[in-house]
């Protein structure tokens, strides 16, 4: 099945069994779209990290600048929730046209333990060609969740044959070529309206 195909199966199951399958665990305390100031008080979204890509090779958040980044943190044995959102990533990516160019898209793992950046390059091509994998130690997964205000954590799974699975939070960020926080996408955001939203801010 070629990437599109797999992409429109993907988030055509997931419309069909309904958006509210995939309500985040914990959610980010800001409305949508509304931009923090940590000047005002409050929370700041995003912030330096240190990890390493699907290729092994440690990159920064400065690696970016001058590039908007649509992040996502999720896992790849995550089998539902997380191969959804980076399909609709990349639908809205390929609704964009050329100005898909200036978006650089990024899955940051929250299961450094089993997300090697060996399993991340077998991973991350199944849904963009230019989506990018980012894994490290568990303190700088932790590191950077925390600048996202991301939740995770380890939890049992007794109906799979892993011996755990991850909760974590179901959030997409776009942040501007600076590394400044845009907007959030929550759950389930059709790629139609994730490409517009998008397309609004690009200069």
């Amino acid at each position: 099945m070629s990437r599109n195909g797999l992409i429109a199966l993907i988030v055509g199951i997931f419309v069909a069994i309904g958006l509210g399958l995939l309500i985040s665990e914990v959610a980010i305390d800001m409305a949508e779209g509304e931009k923090p100031v940590a000047s005002s008080g409050e929370a700041r979204v995003g912030g330096p990290f240190t990890l390493v890509d699907q290729t092994g090779k440690t990159v920064t958040e400065a690696d970016f600048r001058g590039r908007y980044m649509l992040i996502y943190f999720g896992f790849t044995f995550c089998p539902d929730v997380c191969p959804t959102e980076l399909a609709i990533m990349a639908a809205a990516l390929d609704a964009l046209g050329d100005d898909a160019e200036k978006v650089q898209p990024i899955f940051i793992t929250v299961d450094p333990e089993r997300d090697t950046p060996e399993v991340m390059a077998r991973y991350v091509p199944l849904f963009h060609p230019r989506l990018i994998g980012l894994t490290g130690s568990p303190e700088q997964i932790a590191e950077v969740a925390n600048a996202y205000h991301v939740f995770y954590r380890k939890a049992e799974d007794e109906s799979s044959s892993q011996d755990y699975t991850m909760d974590h939070s179901s959030i997409v960020f776009l942040m501007g070529p600076d590394g400044e926080y845009l907007k959030l996408f929550p759950p389930a955001t059709a790629p139609e309206k994730m490409a517009a939203d998008i397309a609004s801010h690009i200069e």
